[in-house]
Order: C-alpha cells, then sequence, then structure tokens
C-alpha cells in the first residue's frame, strides 16, 4: 500500500490516519473533505487520480494541520514515529512538514523497524529534513524543483536559507547541480527534477530530459510540481520502476496541462479531470504483470 504524509492548511485538522475515500467529486480522510489546490492535497488528489487509473487499492494518508509554525508537523512526526513499526506498506512519500532534523531521524528509525522495508520517496520539507541528517542515501527517490536542487547540491548549507550565492537555480545548470549533489551525498538513489525542462537522474548523472509538451502558464501555477510527485508515487507502487515512473510523470503532467489549457489563474486541481487521459497518452499501461 501506497502512504503519504504531509499537511494542509487548516489549523483545526487534527492528525488524521486512514486510508483516502471518494465521494462524488471529493476525497475524504477520515471524513474530511480534502481540497485539492495545491501541496499535499494536490500530491494526494493526483496519486489517487493515478491509482485510480491503474485499478490499485487508494493510498493510506497521515495529514495534519500546520500553516508553517510548526505545531503540527511535530504532532504528525510523533504519531509516525510510534505507528510505523507496526504498519506495512511498500511505498512512502513524505511531502509538506516543517523541516526538523530530530524528528525526521526517528520516523527513519521507525521506518526502520517496519517488518518490510518500504521504498521511500520525500520532496519539500522533508527532503530538506533529509538531506540536512546526511540520510539522503536512504530514500530511493527525491522530487525537487530547481530551488531545491540548488540546496542538495550545497554539501556546506544547513537550511535552504542559506544556499550559498553562487549556487543559484539557474535550470540550465541542472546537470551539474545533480552531479554535485551525489558526488556530496545529498541525493536519494534517483532524482526528479521538475522545471521548464524536467530531468530524470541518478549518480551516474542524466538518464532522460523532457521539456515537451509545453503550456507556458503551469509555470506560473502553484501544486504543478506536486501532481508530478502524486503520480510518480503511484506509479511506483503499482510496480513501475522508479526511472521509468518519473518519465511517465513528468509527461503526463505536460500533457494534463496542455489539455487544460490554464491561464495564470488556472488551479491545480483543473488538471485532475485530465490526469488519465494524460497519463494513457504518455504510455502508461493500465494493467501491469
Amino acid at each position: 500500500m501506497l502512504a503519504i504524509v504531509g499537511t494542509v492548511p487548516d489549523l483545526d485538522v487534527p492528525v488524521l490516519d486512514a486510508p483516502v475515500a471518494i465521494k462524488g467529486n471529493e476525497l475524504l480522510v477520515n471524513g474530511r473533505i480534502i481540497s485539492p489546490d495545491r501541496g499535499t492535497p494536490a500530491l494526494l488528489a493526483a496519486a489517487v487520480e493515478t491509482a485510480l487509473f491503474l485499478n490499485e487499492p487508494m493510498p493510506h494518508a497521515f495529514l495534519v494541520g500546520d500553516q508553517g509554525r510548526g505545531d503540527g508537523s511535530r504532532e504528525l512526526y510523533a504519531h509516525l514515529a510510534t505507528v510505523l513499526p507496526s504498519r506495512e506498506y511498500s511505498t512512502m512519500v513524505f511531502h509538506y512538514l516543517q523541516p526538523d532534523v530530530d524528528w525526521h531521524n526517528k520516523v527513519l528509525l521507525a521506518i526502520q523497524e517496519m517488518a518490510i522495508s518500504p521504498r521511500l520517496i520525500a520532496d519539500a520539507g522533508f527532503m530538506y529534513a533529509a538531506k540536512m541528517s546526511g540520510q539522503a542515501p536512504a530514500y530511493d527517490l527525491f522530487t525537487p524543483d530547481a530551488g531545491e536542487l540548488a540546496f542538495l547540491a550545497d554539501e556546506t548549507a544547513p537550511h535552504p536559507f542559506y544556499t550559498r550565492g553562487f549556487i543559484l537555480h539557474d535550470e540550465n545548470h541542472a546537470p551539474d547541480l545533480i552531479a554535485r549533489a551525489y558526488a556530496y551525498e545529498n541525493a536519494a538513489s534517483t532524482l526528479l527534477v521538475k522545471g521548464s525542462v524536467d530531468y530524470v537522474a541518478n549518480n551516474e548523472g542524466v538518464i532522460h530530459s523532457v521539456s515537451e509538451p509545453v503550456a507556458d502558464a503551469m509555470e506560473a501555477m502553484g501544486g504543478t510540481g506536486d501532481t508530478v510527485t502524486g503520480m510518480v508515487s503511484a506509479l511506483i507502487e503499482s510496480g513501475v520502476p522508479i526511472v521509468e515512473a518519473a518519465l511517465y510523470s513528468v509527461r503526463a503532467n505536460r500533457m494534463a496541462g496542455l489539455m487544460t489549457n490554464p491561464n495564470p489563474a488556472t488551479r491545480v486541481g483543473e488538471l485532475l479531470p485530465f490526469m488519465a487521459e494524460a497519463l494513457s497518452l504518455a504510455g502508461v499501461p493500465q494493467s501491469r504483470e
């Protein structure tokens, strides 16, 4: 089963630990409506759409309300450290959580106590914590954007705020920054770098780069990187090899954007009705051996 961990920008949301349910066009976690505007809810919705396309089970969600102060994140960290040793998930994706090295390490230790080791995917705040803790190589996939890649590539930066000025998130330098991140062991086994050009890479260098199709307005939309992470997570859970899943995901995300015909005011949730068709056009088979 795929487990998705992250936050929602609503302080009234307690720690939620439940499978995702579908009611009409709405996602429900423990009876609460989760609106897929951006962030972890957008990731969750994209994973659900991909699971539906693949006829796979719905993901399990670990969510909490947090608006950036970190109180909710710490509650969720503590919950995960307690419950994960007795759980079984084959893939886990960690998303927007306040970066906290101590709590990250406690959660990673809890994962190591699980009976079956899951594939580990990290993005956003949890990816920061993984790098800051020196534990990046424990992960199977990181999904940074260009700015996050610059942080991974800076071996001295203790926090993204302190990424050195000469390491800028210029997408033209992405292959060099990828190589630097691996040289200092600050990257997962595979990287999916999201941007105007998407890169799939490992410690040997760039494996794939994707720049088409192009929907220019997507550059101004919040959450389109979150949908990529949601798709790749569900594809990996279904058994698609990580590099192949990453390539499918960036292609499908671009196609969904093109079909949406977005403008800068378009919300990421408007991509979701096109996701199944986009996955099909990207070449994803609906059933796998």
